[in-house]
Protein backbone atom coordinates (compact mmCIF):
# COMPACT_ATOMS: atom_id res chain seq x y z
CA UNK A 1 0.00 0.00 0.00
CA UNK A 2 1.08 3.68 -0.88
CA UNK A 3 -0.12 6.02 1.38
CA UNK A 4 0.36 9.29 2.49
CA UNK A 5 0.99 10.12 6.05
CA UNK A 6 -0.72 13.35 6.72
CA UNK A 7 -4.05 15.32 4.43
CA UNK A 8 -2.65 16.67 1.27
CA UNK A 9 -3.51 20.25 1.01
CA UNK A 10 -3.07 20.25 -2.63
CA UNK A 11 -5.95 17.57 -3.84
CA UNK A 12 -5.40 16.69 -7.94
CA UNK A 13 -7.91 18.02 -10.13
CA UNK A 14 -10.99 14.98 -10.75
CA UNK A 15 -9.93 14.59 -14.00
CA UNK A 16 -6.09 13.49 -12.59
CA UNK A 17 -8.01 11.57 -10.43
CA UNK A 18 -10.58 9.64 -12.91
CA UNK A 19 -7.45 9.00 -15.01
CA UNK A 20 -5.35 7.49 -12.23
CA UNK A 21 -4.89 3.51 -13.08
CA UNK A 22 -5.40 0.47 -10.41
CA UNK A 23 -6.89 0.34 -7.25
CA UNK A 24 -7.04 3.85 -5.49
CA UNK A 25 -8.56 4.63 -1.86
CA UNK A 26 -9.42 8.27 -1.51
CA UNK A 27 -9.67 9.26 2.12
CA UNK A 28 -10.70 12.60 2.72
CA UNK A 29 -10.96 14.49 6.19
CA UNK A 30 -8.72 17.04 7.98
CA UNK A 31 -5.63 16.35 10.91
CA UNK A 32 -8.18 18.74 13.39
CA UNK A 33 -11.19 16.18 13.14
CA UNK A 34 -12.27 13.94 15.72
CA UNK A 35 -13.72 11.63 13.69
CA UNK A 36 -10.76 10.90 11.52
CA UNK A 37 -8.15 10.58 14.50
CA UNK A 38 -10.52 7.95 16.07
CA UNK A 39 -10.87 6.14 12.47
CA UNK A 40 -7.23 5.96 11.92
CA UNK A 41 -6.40 2.38 13.59
CA UNK A 42 -9.27 1.08 11.54
CA UNK A 43 -8.24 2.48 8.06
CA UNK A 44 -4.55 1.41 8.79
CA UNK A 45 -5.86 -1.98 10.00
CA UNK A 46 -7.96 -2.47 7.06
CA UNK A 47 -5.23 -0.76 4.36
CA UNK A 48 -2.38 -3.00 5.57
CA UNK A 49 -0.91 -5.68 3.42
CA UNK A 50 -3.57 -4.56 0.74
CA UNK A 51 -0.40 -4.00 -1.97
CA UNK A 52 -0.66 -2.67 -4.07
CA UNK A 53 -3.36 0.11 -3.31
CA UNK A 54 -2.77 3.68 -3.42
CA UNK A 55 -4.28 5.54 -0.61
CA UNK A 56 -4.53 9.44 -0.87
CA UNK A 57 -5.72 11.45 1.91
CA UNK A 58 -7.09 14.62 0.72
CA UNK A 59 -7.67 17.70 3.13
CA UNK A 60 -11.22 18.57 2.45
CA UNK A 61 -13.16 21.20 3.76
CA UNK A 62 -16.02 24.21 2.24
CA UNK A 63 -15.08 24.88 -1.34
CA UNK A 64 -13.06 22.06 -2.01
CA UNK A 65 -13.41 21.14 -5.67
CA UNK A 66 -12.33 17.08 -5.21
CA UNK A 67 -14.18 16.40 -2.22
CA UNK A 68 -17.82 18.24 -3.60
CA UNK A 69 -17.05 16.50 -7.33
CA UNK A 70 -17.70 13.22 -4.65
CA UNK A 71 -20.42 14.49 -2.96
CA UNK A 72 -18.72 14.73 0.20
CA UNK A 73 -20.39 15.51 3.45
CA UNK A 74 -18.70 14.03 6.03
CA UNK A 75 -15.59 13.16 7.25
CA UNK A 76 -13.69 10.60 7.29
CA UNK A 77 -14.96 9.29 4.12
CA UNK A 78 -12.93 6.96 2.05
CA UNK A 79 -14.04 6.74 -1.50
CA UNK A 80 -12.38 3.48 -2.99
CA UNK A 81 -11.85 3.53 -6.84
CA UNK A 82 -10.47 1.20 -9.46
CA UNK A 83 -8.99 2.61 -13.09
CA UNK A 84 -11.06 5.93 -12.50
CA UNK A 85 -14.67 4.19 -11.34
CA UNK A 86 -15.91 4.19 -7.92
CA UNK A 87 -17.20 0.90 -6.43
CA UNK A 88 -17.52 1.44 -3.15
CA UNK A 89 -17.31 3.94 -0.19
CA UNK A 90 -17.25 4.22 3.58
CA UNK A 91 -18.21 7.49 5.52
CA UNK A 92 -16.98 7.45 9.42
CA UNK A 93 -16.17 4.02 9.68
CA UNK A 94 -15.42 2.74 13.34
CA UNK A 95 -13.74 -0.46 12.84
CA UNK A 96 -11.49 -2.39 10.57
CA UNK A 97 -14.50 -4.31 9.22
CA UNK A 98 -16.38 -1.23 7.76
CA UNK A 99 -13.37 -0.62 5.91
CA UNK A 100 -12.40 -4.20 4.88
CA UNK A 101 -16.13 -4.69 3.57
CA UNK A 102 -15.49 -1.58 1.28
CA UNK A 103 -12.01 -2.92 -0.10
CA UNK A 104 -13.41 -6.05 -1.14
CA UNK A 105 -15.10 -4.30 -4.18
CA UNK A 106 -11.58 -4.55 -5.70
CA UNK A 107 -11.64 -7.95 -5.15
Amino acid sequence: MTATSGYREAAPMRDEVDAMRGPLVIEFGTEWCGHCQAARPAIASALAGRDPVEHLKIEDGKGRPLGRSFSVKLWPTLIVMRDGVELARVVRPTDAAAVTEALRALD
